[in-house]
């Protein structure tokens, strides 16, 4: 049975360069509005029709062309954007052990969330059993957060994100 339940194609996407592995996962956060939860900003921002009118930070990132792999909800809701055989354009400007463009290499997983509220527990649930299938999958080697591959730039998921929490539930896949 597939963790995924829904897939709302991004057009945010293109080929992964030719004989590049899938090694890496990079989980980040993100709320739209910021600090706001349920609605259907980060999908519009995905999918390139965000409202630049419907909320005032809006203005400023609705020309953003970014997307993900996979958004996991606050209740455990898991969307796929972009296939993960693809190249999302999720980590920007980045570099992991000495390599740089890191979305050449991984698949990104945003989780709904912020810097300043812990995450649900589903959404760890969730994240492990995604992670636990993409692993098969993949030569994955290793999760890490979008802070650790853009650090100074980026800060999530966040200081209440809880890796050892992860931990647990991936012992458990």
């Amino acid at each position: 049975m597939s963790i995924v339940n829904l897939y709302l194609p991004s057009p945010n996407f293109d080929e992964r360069p030719e004989g590049e592995s899938i090694r890496l996962i990079v989980v980040h956060a993100i709320s739209l509005p910021p600090e706001r939860f349920g609605g259907p900003g980060v999908a519009q921002l995905f999918t390139n029709t965000l409202d630049p009118d419907e909320y005032p930070y809006y203005a400023s990132i609705h020309h953003l062309r970014v997307s993900a792999h996979y958004f996991i909800r606050r209740d455990g809701t898991v969307i796929r954007f972009v296939d993960p055989d693809l190249r999302a354009w999720h980590a920007g400007v980045s570099s992991w052990n000495g390599r740089e463009r890191c979305n050449d290499f991984s698949i990104g997983i945003e989780l709904e969330g912020c810097d300043t509220l812990p995450f649900e527990d589903i959404q760890y649930r969730r994240l492990a059993g995604l992670i636990g299938d993409l692993k098969q999958r993949y030569p994955i080697e290793t999760v890490v957060g979008h802070a650790d591959i853009a650090p100074g730039r980026k800060t999530d998921p966040g200081p209440f994100f809880d890796w050892g929490r992860l931990d647990l539930y991936l012992e458990k896949t």
